[in-house]
């Protein structure tokens, strides 16, 4: 049970891993969009944009819905977005210690 766990985990970790789709999830972290907003706000081709979709919705990370002939996606759980959050707190602290290393040499 504990590998099944661990290999869904891994799968998950896996859907969001690259730049394109957490781009995306930064982008639907403020609310639904149409495939079209989302491409067109990355600047990235409609065809991949819909690859990276169809990846996080594959794996439950993200719903859509028929409006018309507009597809709308939106994130799933809202703990996508706490995951996001809790990068971006990492990344800053990282860069605050690296800067603060930094400022400690300067002054030497």
């Amino acid at each position: 049970m504990q590998e099944k766990i661990a290999q869904r985990k891994a799968d998950l970790f896996k859907a969001i891993s690259h730049p394109t789709r957490i781009r995306i999830l930064d982008l639907l972290s403020d609310g639904e969009h149409c495939v079209c907003d989302i491409f067109e706000g990355l600047n990235v081709e409609q065809a991949n944009t819909s690859q990276h979709l169809s990846v996080m919705k594959k794996q439950g990370i993200l719903q859509s819905r028929k409006e018309g002939l507009r597809v709308i996606y939106s994130i799933k759980n809202p703990e996508v977005i706490e995951m996001l959050e809790l990068a971006n707190q990492i990344l800053k602290k990282e860069a605050d210690e690296a800067m603060s290393t930094f400022a400690g040499v300067a002054e030497k």
